[in-house]
């Protein structure tokens, strides 16, 4: 590990929260944790409460691994979904630094369409 530096991958839609530590090149995987290993209820596995659990999780397994300084890359559905990441992204970024971990950088990697596919007809709006 260079410099106990690594980046964790927040991937935050409206229904659950996946929290994934790699090492400064995202190679190697070091942890994973989802917002089901903390909760029972399905519907509550993309709450601020499940992404705070999931971020103790990852935190505790940084410090055991020596890591004290990350870089948190957030990422939301994107593509034709939608672009912003769910709720569970800030609660889980708050809980990162309260459980000892240094925050270097944030960075928003959602992916964004080049016109690729046709929206669902639902999420058309109609016009007037």
């Amino acid at each position: 590990m260079q410099n106990n530096t690594a980046v964790i991958h927040i991937y935050a839609s409206r229904n659950n929260t996946i929290m994934v530590l790699t090492d400064q090149t995202g190679a190697e995987t070091i942890a994973t944790s989802s917002g089901g290993r903390v909760v029972k209820a399905q519907h509550k596995e993309g709450s601020p409460y499940a992404a705070m659990k999931v971020a103790e999780i990852i935190s505790q397994v940084a410090k055991e691994k020596g890591i004290f300084e990350v870089e948190v890359r957030v990422r939301g559905q994107g593509g034709i979904r939608p672009k912003n990441p769910g709720q569970g992204a800030e609660a889980a970024i708050i809980s990162l630094t309260r459980n000892g971990l240094r925050i270097k950088s944030i960075q928003n990697v959602t992916p964004l369409p080049h016109n690729g596919t046709r929206r669902k007809k639902r999420h058309r709006s109609k016009k007037k």
